[in-house]
């Protein structure tokens, strides 16, 4: 019973410690919903997620329907701040449109970025920096787990971004060329019982005639250490496309360095219907070192044990005792 006890206890250690710093011992993928994770991949820490979809919509009024595929990545890597990250992603997408309201359809054959983007996110408030205010109770596992109104306070990240469009792409807007600004704010509350609530705000392609507001709202729930499932909702409103997307998946840790994992994502509208599915995983190369810490007496723990020289003695006799 005892060692049930320090077993239960050294779990409820580890997952608060975990919890609460920007680098984790387990891969932080943004992965498998689309809403940026408030928090950062850790400094010295490479990470590659990527994806491949499905695409099937259909358009009622106008009578044309878009089948194909798509690829999508991303690339963070934690620079120089445990609050910091950049990051390089983009959507590539190859389908055929079909139209069928003339007496013979005409199908046309596309392919393009639907956005490549170079960006920084940066952490500004985080609500869990001071370990001091939400230790745990290492003796109540009901304790634990009870709501904590503090955790209505979310972690809050700025990014700022550069979209790159080229010429005649047919999945933007008609005066969306070169490069345009893109900002976000994303927050993060992490709720007791394995739930976290992610939303990003979204101004996108700013200075274009087109430019769209979206917001992206994520809630995920870890019922195992290795199994996570979650549900989103996304909103996006601007001239060129509106539209609000759903979607339900599951991931799965393979190891603390590699994730895989599955959605579906759908609409509730016919202008176009919109159904994927979409598979991806995601991987780290974890170069993270903690900074070493001064105790205050000059010692940083890095110093190496002295050997004393054993003194030679010196026989002031002669060989023969003389």
């Amino acid at each position: 019973m005892r060692i049930l006890k320090s077993i239960f206890v050294l779990l409820i250690a580890l997952t608060y410690y975990s919890s609460h710093a920007q680098y984790t011992e387990v891969i932080n993928s943004n992965r498998p919903g689309l809403s940026e994770s408030a928090f950062s991949v850790g400094t010295n820490v490479l990470q590659f997620e990527a994806g491949a979809f499905t695409v099937k919509e259909e358009h009622v009024p106008l009578n044309y329907e878009v089948s194909g595929f798509g690829l999508d990545f991303a690339i963070r890597y934690g620079l120089l701040f445990e609050q910091l990250e950049l990051q390089l992603d983009g959507v590539y997408q190859n389908d055929n449109i079909t139209f069928n309201s003339a007496s013979v359809p005409v199908e046309n054959k596309r392919s393009n970025f639907r956005n490549f983007t170079l960006g920084a996110k940066y952490l500004v408030y985080d609500p869990y920096k001071n370990a001091e205010e939400a230790k745990p109770n290492l003796y109540s596992y009901h304790a634990n787990r009870r709501f904590q109104w503090k955790s209505l306070i979310p972690a809050v990240s700025v990014y700022v971004g550069a979209n790159f469009d080229t010429m005649n792409n047919p999945y933007t807007a008609p005066d969306v060329e070169g490069f345009s600004p893109k900002v976000m704010i994303a927050t993060q509350n992490n709720f007791n019982g394995g739930w976290v609530f992610v939303m990003n705000l979204i101004k996108d392609r700013i200075g274009s005639e087109f430019s769209d507001f979206q917001y992206i709202f994520t809630l995920t729930h870890s019922f195992t250490p290795q199994w996570v499932v979650f549900g989103e909702a996304q909103g996006i409103n601007s001239d060129f496309y509106a539209d609000n997307i759903f979607r339900l998946g599951g991931a799965y840790l393979w190891t603390k360095d590699f994730q895989l994992d599955a959605n579906i994502a759908f609409n509730t509208k016919d202008t176009p219907s919109v159904f994927n599915i979409a598979f991806g995983a995601s991987y780290r190369l974890d170069f993270h070192r903690d900074k070493k810490i001064d105790n205050g007496n000059g010692n940083t723990g890095n110093f190496k044990k002295k050997r004393k020289k054993k003194k030679k003695k010196t026989d002031d006799f002669d060989s023969d005792g003389l």
